[in-house]
């Protein structure tokens, strides 16, 4: 299992990295580390964890992430020929303190970065703009690529068409032996939940009790078990809606619920809509 808390992958002599990326899966275990992460997803779909939000990924998109927020992309697929592609880039928390963070110039930048730190997901013409940057950006080498990068966070502090994602209430209460056992919890509900799946069986998993358990899932993910699983099944639903073109009730009982009463009760608290207005929504 690997460390919560990784080491910085960038060289001291060095502002950013970017990294393409193409792999069976993207960041397979929960963890955190001490660099603003910039993440485009070019191939691939799932589901995508940061901190205690819960949301399906798909190709085109594009979210920020500030130092020590918990994230991990879970793949749809897993095999050679489905392949997960990627930009990332990361940098430093303090790249810019030497330089001119402290000045007026900057006072929308220093506000982007502060959002970060609940995680954001790009949108409208912004995406348009960032997407088209993040793919130059791996070919450009030196002070080139820099100034590419201040452009992607000019950018971005200047939209209104980005959105943070974790609650404002949030904070990262996880520590290493934390986040093995949230990985467990994870990996093994991105694989069963379409079974039925309770408190217990979690509770034996993890080695607590199932009041230890509900304790515990409740202080780390900022939602009770019951709702963090109808948010994967909701999700995997939204897919199934607009992917597969299924309708509601199809929907409904490939996705893990049991009762379409409670599938549309559930899917309206979390999309705010119905799977109906959903699809139309979507078609639009």
């Amino acid at each position: 299992m690997k460390s919560a808390l990784q080491k910085s992958p960038i060289p001291k002599t060095r502002i950013y990295i970017v990294e393409k990326l193409k792999q069976p899966f993207f960041d397979p275990n929960w963890h955190f580390h001490s660099e603003y992460q910039l993440f485009i997803v070019l191939k691939g779909s799932g589901t995508r964890f940061i901190g205690d939000n819960i949301e399906r990924y798909k190709e085109g998109s594009v979210t920020f992430t500030g130092p020590n927020l918990p994230h991990l992309w879970r793949s749809d697929y897993e095999s050679p020929q489905d392949w997960s592609e990627g930009i990332v880039v990361y940098f430093h928390d303090n790249f810019m303190d030497n330089i001119f963070f402290n000045k007026v110039e900057v006072i929308k930048l220093k506000h982007l970065l502060k959002l970060s730190l609940r995680g954001i997901s790009v949108k409208g013409k912004t995406l348009k703009d960032i997407t088209k940057m993040l793919l130059n950006l791996p070919y450009l080498e030196g002070f080139d690529g820099v100034l590419e990068l201040l452009n992607i966070l000019n950018c971005l502090s200047k939209s209104d068409e980005i959105e943070t994602l974790t609650s404002a209430g949030y904070t990262n209460s996880l520590k290493e032996g934390d986040s093995e056992r949230m990985n467990k919890v994870y990996t093994y509900v991105t694989k069963h939940f379409k079974q039925k799946i309770s408190i217990s069986e979690m509770a034996e998993l993890t080695n607590m009790t199932s009041t230890s358990f509900s304790r515990y899932f409740k202080m780390h993910a900022n939602k009770t078990f019951s709702d963090f699983l109808s948010e994967i099944r909701i999700g995997y639903a939204c897919k199934l809606l607009i992917e597969q073109k299924m309708n509601a009730s199809q929907a409904c009982y490939s996705s893990g619920f049991r009762t379409l009463s409670n599938f549309n009760k559930q899917f309206r608290a979390i999309t705010k809509r119905s799977p109906i207005e959903f699809k139309k929504e979507y078609k639009k």
